[in-house]
């Protein structure tokens, strides 16, 4: 992949991930970034940072606001080239205890999960019409093997990784990659409070952009190398290792 010259479509950017990725692609000539995320005045202030930045308040886990994006795009930006699924929304709870779990339930799966699907679905004819494009889907460690805590947020990722494989597989006879990026526990406001260890959103983004350029589709993130190997010689050890993973 080439790092310039690029239109980059990143969900999620106001904060944390979806911010690192924002500033990192800006090092780089001639890109443009359209950072959706749902809080306007971070928004705001993150744009307020380049001229290269395009703020679109959207919350991708309502349809109508969705949809409302994707014409958006089709009408302003046709030559928005790469899409960074990085949205997402993690609780923790147990089954037999949390009150609200349907709302939970609901927001998790729209979230880290349906919206993704969908924008990729509702924006590829856009995509393709580009040079070089791309989607980037961002995973988890805990896609691999999941914690006890949060058994719809490994479902959701877990699921993610599994579509992000098979969609790569159809796009890659038409020249669209497809990438994954599959952190550890990143320093973020979601993970506050949980676990240690945790690596950097700038660190996460320097790793990644190095392994984007060379076109590694799968991206493994610090730790998660580790993980990878040793479930390959031990799955139930990294079961081990991650049940009780965040926890203090």
């Amino acid at each position: 992949m080439e790092l310039e010259n690029n239109k980059i479509i990143i969900t999620g950017a106001s904060s944390g991930i979806g911010m690192a990725l924002t500033n990192e692609f800006l090092k780089y000539r001639n890109n443009t970034i359209i950072a959706v995320g749902r809080n306007e005045k971070k928004l705001i202030q993150l744009s307020s940072l380049s001229n290269n930045i395009i703020p679109f308040k959207c919350d991708l886990a309502d349809p109508l606001q969705l949809e409302e994006f994707v014409l958006f795009i089709e009408k302003e930006h046709r030559d928005a080239n790469i899409l960074i699924n990085n949205a997402g929304i993690q609780f923790n709870y147990h089954f037999l205890d949390e009150q609200h779990i349907t709302s939970k339930i609901k927001l998790e799966l729209d979230t880290n999960l349906s919206a993704p699907i969908a924008l990729i679905g509702l924006l590829l004819p856009t995509l393709k019409l580009n040079y070089q494009p791309a989607i980037v889907n961002i995973s988890s460690g805990l896609a691999l093997s999941p914690k006890k805590q949060a058994p719809v947020y490994c479902g959701t990722k877990a699921a993610l990784h599994i579509f992000t494989k098979s969609l790569r597989y159809q796009l890659e006879d038409v020249g669209i990659r497809v990438f994954e990026i599959i952190p550890p526990l990143v320093d973020t406001e979601m993970t506050k409070g949980r676990g240690t260890g945790k690596i950097s959103p700038e660190d996460l983004s320097r790793e990644f952009i190095k392994k984007f350029k060379i076109n590694q589709y799968e991206i493994p993130i610090g730790k998660v190398k580790w993980l990878k190997l040793i479930g390959r010689l031990s799955p139930s050890l990294t079961d081990f290792i991650m049940k009780k993973g965040g926890e203090n």
